[in-house]
């Protein structure tokens, strides 16, 4: 919205800066940022009074037992935050931005009745898992759909890019689709596997987003894709503002969600933040390169599958002590906050690996 406001530079000559996305980026950081600390205490309080508070597994970390009744569905914290920045600094003729703001409000709604179902309802088991995939489903067919009518770009519609490599790309003609939708149901569900420690999908989403921040720039400056020998992206570039703008929202949500926990995000933005990285992933052509990002969420993962396969392969025998496995570190005696700041320091590691991939070539 504020962009627009360019237009009137002839009369107030500073405006002219809101035409550059690199200014808007740091504008919706900082928005979002400043708008958590500033609504993050009323909402908290507001969501007590309606005594939406966690339940926690008995069969879990006895240190968990204490966190019983805190409050969740603090993902409206993160949703709103985001939004409202984006609408207020992205360019809203921008069709990437326009599908990452559909693809956060279905997944947030689906999370959200997830989050309602549980703690309002009061069923413990949530939302119905078909009902969640369907609209998951449903979400990544629709990104999906629009990409394959729409590409990013039309030369590279059906091919992968092979980081490290100087402009080495798979095509996979008809199986991209599939593909594309396995991103984006993938990195939703990773997320929210992910959400199990004070500040832990809060902090990793901060490192994943700002790899794609940087992607996509360089992905939307032509002069920057040549230069870095990425696929070209035209208009990619806007969306390092709405991936900003998440940063600043999940920094602003930390505030209150770092260790002891006040509140936690629960599936309402747990959801939302994994599908909308996997879709900017599509989007700037670098599907990749998120698994190396997101690494972390791709280990919480697999530790979820591993364990699954191993109860039912080998005799209810179990792989790790429990999973997603930051459990597992925990049970071994881990505490809590340093197992979160160790995944996030990994994070940081697989951040900057991904984002050698730039001058790998």
């Amino acid at each position: 919205m504020l962009y627009y406001a360019h237009y009137l530079r002839d009369y107030f000559s500073p405006l002219n800066v809101l035409q550059y996305i690199t200014f808007r980026t740091g504008g919706a950081l900082i928005t979002s940022f400043l708008l958590s600390l500033a609504i993050g205490p009323w909402l908290i309080a507001k969501l007590r009074t309606y005594k939406i508070g966690q339940v926690q597994r008995t069969d879990g970390p006895k240190t968990h037992l204490a966190k019983q009744g805190t409050t969740t569905m603090g993902g409206l914290l993160i949703f709103l935050t985001l939004v409202t920045s984006t609408l207020l600094w992205a360019r809203l003729d921008n069709r990437f931005i326009l599908l990452l703001l559909f693809t956060t409000v279905l997944l947030a709604f689906t999370g959200w009745m997830d989050d309602y179902t549980k703690l309002v309802k009061k069923n413990p088991k949530g939302a119905s898992s078909n009902f969640k995939f369907a609209l998951q489903l449903f979400t990544a067919i629709v990104v999906v759909g629009y990409l394959a009518a729409n590409p990013p770009n039309a030369q590279f519609a059906n091919s992968l890019s092979i980081p490290y490599t100087k402009e080495l790309y798979l095509n996979l003609g008809f199986l991209y689709a599939a593909l594309a939708m396995i991103v984006i149901i993938g990195s939703s569900n990773a997320v929210n596997l992910t959400d199990g420690l004070d500040g832990l999908a809060a902090g990793t989403i901060v490192f994943a987003a700002f790899t794609f921040v940087v992607l996509s720039y360089s992905a939307g400056n032509f002069k920057l894709a040549s230069y870095f020998k990425i696929i070209y992206v035209e208009g990619a570039g806007e969306m390092a503002v709405f991936l900003s703008g998440m940063i600043g929202s999940c920094l602003g949500f930390l505030w209150f969600n770092a260790h002891p926990a006040e509140v936690f995000m629960g599936d309402t933005s747990s959801l939302f933040l994994g599908g909308a990285i996997g879709t900017a992933a599509i989007c700037v052509k670098q599907e990749l390169l998120l698994p190396v990002a997101g690494g972390i969420f791709v280990m919480e993962t697999l530790s979820v599958i591993l364990q699954m396969g191993s109860f039912k392969l080998r005799n209810k025998k179990r792989l790790f002590l429990m999973a997603p496995i930051h459990h597992h570190f925990e049970l071994k005696g881990i505490a809590e906050s340093k197992v979160t700041v160790r995944f996030w320091i990994v994070g940081i590691m697989l951040m900057l690996v991904a984002l050698a991939s730039l001058k790998i070539r």
